[in-house]
């Protein structure tokens, strides 16, 4: 019997399965940002290394600010004008406004037949993040790589989870976005696991036989789960 859902947060409850990276791209496009695809990955991977490896970003910064940022050395590395920046963070915004109320209303069902935790790969202010999004309250606790000095894919951070649960991973479901780093390791621990699939990084194989279960949109939980 499963008593207990671990969701990942960036790429599963903020973009509807959507890798990051391919949010922000189409972005781009919409906003007619004048850069080739390749130029973005390129800008867009340093960035993320550089926010992994500095604390850039502050612990009271909210997904805003985080977002804001990420664009302003996005434009920074590109050698573009930071004009493009308001525009960008306005429309992105908006969309991960819609995606997080979405998820908001489908967690609030779940959390009263299940103990909700979430594991995620952060920079110290994902508390910031979940009450400006109405998250807070919502989960039991909250793991974050920036506190536990573990980063998906190391299964540690999804142990450090379960063993706050007291159970048995059997009697855990983890869902995400990414196989890699959510579903690979959680099946090394013995859980069930959900692929929340949305638009990939990259067109690689997904290793889908080792997925219990594919959904599109969180609100189909409520049915698979039955």
């Amino acid at each position: 019997m499963i008593k207990a859902l671990i969701f990942d947060y960036g790429g599963t409850l903020d973009t509807g399965g959507n890798h990051w990276g391919q949010v922000l791209w189409h972005a781009y496009q919409r906003c007619s940002v004048p850069v080739s695809e390749q130029q973005f990955r390129e800008a867009y991977v340093q960035v993320e290394r550089l926010l992994g490896s500095q604390p850039v970003i502050q612990p009271d910064f909210t997904f805003r600010q985080t977002l804001a940022t990420k664009i302003s050395l996005q434009m920074q590395f590109l050698e573009l004008s930071q004009s493009y920046g308001p525009t960008l963070v306005d429309a992105v915004y908006r969309l991960t406004q819609q995606h997080t109320a979405h998820n908001v209303e489908v967690l609030t069902q779940l959390k009263s037949r299940y103990v909700l935790m979430l594991v995620s790969n952060f920079y110290g202010n994902l508390s910031v993040v979940l009450r400006e999004f109405g998250f807070d309250g919502l989960f039991s606790k909250v793991v974050e790589s920036a506190a536990v000095g573990y980063r998906k894919p190391d299964p540690r951070i999804f142990q450090i989870a379960i063993n706050a649960l007291g159970l048995h991973p059997s009697e855990v479901t983890v869902i995400g976005d990414s196989i890699k780093n959510d579903i690979l390791p959680a099946k090394s621990l013995d859980c069930h696991t959900v692929w929340y699939k949305g638009e990939q990084w990259t067109d690689a194989p997904s290793h889908q036989m080792v997925v219990d279960r594919i959904i599109t949109d969180l609100a189909e939980l409520s049915q698979i789960m039955r």
